[in-house]
């Protein structure tokens, strides 16, 4: 071997030696593996609970709609004697004359005259009522003094005891109204459960046309006449014939509003 060549030699085999002592080892230059992505943890949602199963606590309940008519059949004929309430309320209103009235229900009408009392006694009791123009009115029981009758009657029977006293109450020949006629206020039964078509039609409860046909016939006894719709738009008057038609007014029961007398020109 010439001396060259034992050089190369030598400075390889050196190489080779300090290579092994510096730790470097051959590579394997092969495609590495793929690493498997991190599974992620499962999270614990809480869901809202569902607004059907639980309404929030912010909503209010629907309010139930207003009683339009009772259903049922109405009787059409009662006994023709009354059944008079033993009971009676308060002085309604502040100052004036004092008018006493009685309540009697028809027997066989299927209602209860303490009921109907309680009734006549609201509606005649209000503020915006009779009570409101200084006069002042009692409901009271029977045996007791009185200046007038509140009856509740089947339709025969109003359209009988109304025809006598010269009141035509039939509509289309089936009494229909109701009257007042000398110190008898006749309610009919009809109206006083299924109210009117066009008052059910624009969704007036059956409590306020109650109001109105108990406030239109006492207001008869009181001397008041019938009245018509001022205009348009406007409430009906209270003695108006609200039960036959509106004419373009909006229904009301009340001959006070606004703390004044309502009327509309007399018919």
């Amino acid at each position: 071997m010439s001396r060259a060549l034992g050089v190369i030699a030598g400075a390889a085999v050196l190489a080779g030696l300090v290579l092994v002592g510096l730790g470097v080892f051959p590579v394997d230059l092969s495609p590495a593996a793929p690493v498997p992505s991190p599974v992620p943890e499962t999270l614990a949602v809480s869901l809202p609970p569902s607004p059907q199963a639980s309404p929030s606590p912010s909503e209010s309940p629907r309010p139930a709609p207003p009683v339009l008519r009772l259903s049922g059949p109405v009787p059409t004929k009662g006994s023709g004697s009354f059944e008079y309430a033993a009971t009676g309320g308060p002085v309604r209103g502040r100052s004036g004359t004092l008018l006493r009235y009685q309540v009697a229900v028809e027997r066989g009408a299927g209602e209860d005259a303490a009921a109907f009392g309680a009734a006549v006694d609201g509606a005649l009791g209000h503020a915006q009522s009779w009570t409101a123009g200084g006069l002042r009115m009692q409901w009271v029981p029977r045996g007791t003094p009185y200046d007038f009758t509140v009856h509740l009657a089947t339709r025969e029977t109003a359209g009988r005891l109304c025809g006598a006293g010269g009141v035509d109450i039939t509509v289309r020949g089936r009494p229909y109204t109701s009257c007042r006629i000398g110190g008898s206020v006749i309610i009919n039964l009809d109206r006083w459960r299924l109210s009117v078509d066009h008052f059910v039609a624009a969704k007036v409860p059956l409590a306020r046309y109650r109001d109105y046909v108990i406030n239109h016939e006492v207001g008869h006894q009181l001397g008041h006449r019938h009245e018509l719709c001022p205009r348009r738009g406007r409430p009906a008057p209270v003695m108006m014939q609200q039960t036959l038609d509106l004419k373009g007014c909006t229904a009301n029961p009340w001959p006070f509003l606004n703390g004044r007398r309502y009327a509309g020109p007399l018919k």
